[in-house]
């Protein structure tokens, strides 16, 4: 499994627009082949926001950046003066996870 982080700096008083364009995006993430899970992580301080997607495999990632619904998920950017700098992305493969017992 992977995981795709992406670290956007979201400008004061954009807090509420940025996630409201996750509430209501047009490309369906969920419905990807090999999408697992996705989290919109909030920052407790000055922090950027950090949205994280768990994929199956690398694959499947690159899959869906290809794909007609990303497209039409990043079709209508956001205004620049939503971003207090630019979005960093890592991509990073899962090498433990634990759960309780």
């Amino acid at each position: 499994m992977i995981v795709v982080a992406n670290r956007i700096p979201v400008a004061e008083g954009w807090e509420e627009a940025f996630e409201e364009r996750f509430r209501h995006r047009a490309g369906q993430v969920e419905s990807q082949p090999g999408f697992v899970r996705m989290e919109i992580l909030r920052p407790k301080e000055s922090e950027p926001y950090v949205v994280k997607t768990y994929w199956e495999s690398e694959a499947a990632f690159r899959a869906w950046t290809e794909s007609e619904d990303f497209r039409a998920a990043h079709a209508d950017p956001p205004p620049r003066e939503m971003f207090a700098g630019s979005n960093q992305m890592e991509i990073h493969e899962v090498a433990l996870s634990q759960e309780p017992e």
